[in-house]
């Protein structure tokens, strides 16, 4: 024990870079959380908010940078991303598919008006080539390279045989000096289209991640702590910074998974519903014997379904800073909540000055409410370099924007420029800011810290509007957002019981919104009473979910359980967590007698199934060895299952193909900076 009262072990330094706020927290293995701290995101330079956060921990705690033994940190920006459709420009290289093929698994509304290339090539399911013909790629590279920011390549069977992907990798890294992602990086299933899908969004978040690592060493760096980095997988496994950056697509529910880890830390609970609140999404999942389950089917978030391993969770548009809206043309002017984040105007108001409240009152004393009353738009702070592949009105309107709000009602000339204000936030070039839930509890009072004048103007902007039998939507502002407050609890009450449906192997969306669930919520009372209850206690985190989970429990019937420290929950979860890398390998047979092995990026016969069942766990081993202390593990464990498919033919046992599986996992590295 030393003169601050903290013990002598090392220190762990968790982060969370949210939508809206970044978290720290110093932890001690000995004796739990020591100290905790928050400060704003600052999404044009990240070391900003991260720098704010840790300082204020690091001054909380009187403990010097050089006790940090390791650093962990947890993010919700790709969740947050891909819910809101953000991301880089990305051409998408398919080697032996066909246009048809965008029509699954969602790709061509994935790919919105990205560029891509169909080149001939690929293989069979025994990695047989067709050849590979790059022609047009020769042709279109130079100009591609001026108008996205990856490349994802994804060939016909890859995963039997890589050598296609390979080689239009190396072909662009000669040419540019833009990432590129290969689909047999990121997953051995098959399933091209949706193994595209996944190519297809990892390449589009690199940038976003790579900008959260490359400011969080910077930040490192410049406060000389020389500790290991580390961020949280989707699955709730921890893996060098290095490791993530060019596998963003495994930072998808990055946050959430986190949570988890940080929820069964909290509470000491094996069985609950955890369900995280944050200013962008509610994430949503079920804890059983302490442990998440990780979905089979893979990631599914934004309405896009991953093949990446994460924890079985359900990600809903819906947080303390999602937009405000009416439902249109309804007739109550029922309130609709998100899925898109905006900057609450009092936060815009807290962080540029009067300019938001002036332009609000202007907007107060106007006869008529416009719907684009309360609403403004500004750059994001995303590089410039990022706003490639523009349209002639997209840059025309980018062009006119500056990091200083502008009121829309300015901005936008004409209804036509609504589309590509909307792409533009799409790409997350711009930023929008308008009334959110985060403004109703500055209004009500339940919110401090920002500025409460410029939420109640918006709120009152609000009220003034009418619904569709031409009645106001409310008497005052105060009105207003206790409407609104009251829509974020039941919209999270619904995500509840929408998880829990699904869980039971129901259609979760269909009946959660039914009408004998609504009647169930609210408790009426009619000749037939509905009751509905969950069989476990709900964990509620997040920084408001005291505020917007108070009466949770009391619409749930049953126990609503708010954890101390549940504001820091995912800063805990990312230091408590273990170092975790898998890698597989398939082997088929071609022709009778030939035991194809494909294992990392080899492919080679046998001519007995145990000689080539070795050579896989061989070359699995020594992969996995490499790949887990990249992804920063300790004296990691190993473990090796085989999966073998064979059928009986009259009498006789005939082989069809083998997985083999090998993990790793262990505690991170740590590194004393002891004087």
């Amino acid at each position: 024990m030393n003169e601050t009262g903290i013990p002598d072990d090392p220190l762990l330094l968790g982060i969370d870079t949210g939508g809206t706020y970044t978290d720290a927290v110093l932890f001690c293995e000995r004796s739990g959380v020591v100290a905790k701290a928050k400060a704003l995101t600052t999404r044009h330079d990240l070391a900003e908010g991260i720098a704010g956060a840790v300082d204020a921990v690091l001054a909380r705690a009187s403990a010097p940078a050089r006790r940090i033994g390791l650093v962990s940190m947890s993010t919700t920006l790709a969740t947050n991303a891909l819910v809101e459709g953000q991301g880089g420009r990305v051409a998408l290289v398919m080697i032996g598919f066909s246009e048809t093929d965008l029509t699954q698994a969602g790709l061509r509304n994935a790919l919105r008006s990205d560029p891509v290339l169909f080149l001939p090539g690929g293989h069979d399911v025994h990695g047989n080539e067709t050849p590979l013909e790059m022609e047009r790629l020769e042709a279109e590279i130079a100009a591609l390279a001026q108008d996205v920011t990856a490349f994802a390549v994804c060939a016909y069977f890859a995963v039997r045989n890589p050598a296609h992907e390979i080689a239009v990798r190396d072909f662009i890294r000669a040419r540019t000096d833009l990432p590129v992602t290969m689909s047999h990086e990121l997953s051995a299933q098959l399933g091209g289209p949706r193994r595209a899908l996944t190519t297809l969004l990892n390449a589009r978040l690199i940038a976003l991640i790579d900008r959260l690592v490359l400011a969080s060493e910077r930040f490192l760096e410049k406060r000389d702590i020389r500790a290991p980095l580390m961020v949280v997988r989707g699955d709730g496994a921890l893996v060098s910074a290095e490791f993530a950056r060019s596998r963003p697509i495994e930072t998808i529910l990055s946050g959430p998974a986190a949570s988890l880890v940080g929820a069964r830390y909290l509470t000491g609970l094996d069985r609950a519903i955890v369900s995280d609140i944050g200013g962008t999404t509610t994430d949503i999942a079920v804890l059983e014997n302490g442990q998440p389950r990780i979905d089979p089917q893979g990631a599914s978030v934004g309405g896009h379904r991953t093949m990446v391993e994460a924890v079985a969770m359900r990600t809903f548009g819906l947080g303390g800073d999602s937009e405000v809206t009416t439902e249109e043309g309804g007739l109550s002017g029922r309130i609709v909540l998100g899925p898109r984040r905006l900057v609450p105007l009092s936060l815009a108001a807290h962080l540029h000055g009067g300019q938001i409240v002036e332009a609000l009152q202007k907007q107060e004393t106007r006869p008529v409410p416009s719907r684009l009353n309360g609403r403004f738009a500004c750059l994001s702070g995303m590089p410039a370099r990022h706003a490639t592949g523009l349209s002639q009105s997209e840059v025309a309107l980018y062009a006119r924007l500056g990091p200083e709000p502008v009121a829309l009602d300015a901005l936008i000339l004409s209804s036509a420029q609504l589309a590509p204000l909307d792409r533009l936030v799409a790409r997350g070039l711009v930023s929008l800011i308008g009334f959110t839930p985060s403004d109703a509890a500055h209004v009500l009072g339940r919110q401090t810290g920002w500025d409460a004048e410029a939420a109640r103007l918006g709120a009152a902007l609000f009220a003034r509007r009418r619904d569709g039998a031409g009645q106001q939507l409310a008497t005052d502002a105060e009105a207003f957002c206790e409407r609104v407050m009251a829509r974020l609890a039941r919209r999270s009450a619904e995500a509840v019981l929408e998880t829990a449906l699904c869980e039971d192997g129901l259609d979760g969306a269909a009946l959660a919104g039914h009408e004998l669930m609504r009647r169930a919520l609210d408790g009426e009372q009619s000749v037939t009473r509905f009751r509905v209850s969950l069989d476990r206690p709900l964990i509620g985190l997040g920084a408001s979910a005291p505020l917007h989970y108070a009466g949770l429990g009391a619409l749930l019937r049953g126990d609503c359980v708010l954890p101390e420290d549940a504001d820091v929950a995912n800063a805990i979860g990312a230091v408590v967590g273990r170092v975790g890398v898998r890698s597989e390998a398939h082997i088929g047979q071609p022709r009778e007698g030939v035991y194809r092995v494909q294992v990392a990026e080899e492919l080679r016969d046998f001519a007995d199934e145990e000689e080539a069942l070795a050579f896989a766990e061989s070359v699995l081993m020594r992969d996995l060895h490499d790949r887990a202390r990249q992804a920063g593990a300790d004296q990691a464990e190993l473990h090796v299952t085989r999966d073998i498919r064979a059928v009986d033919v009259d009498g006789s046992r005939r082989f069809l193909e083998a997985r083999v599986v090998a993990q790793a996992s262990g505690r991170p590295r740590m590194t004393l900076n002891h004087d």
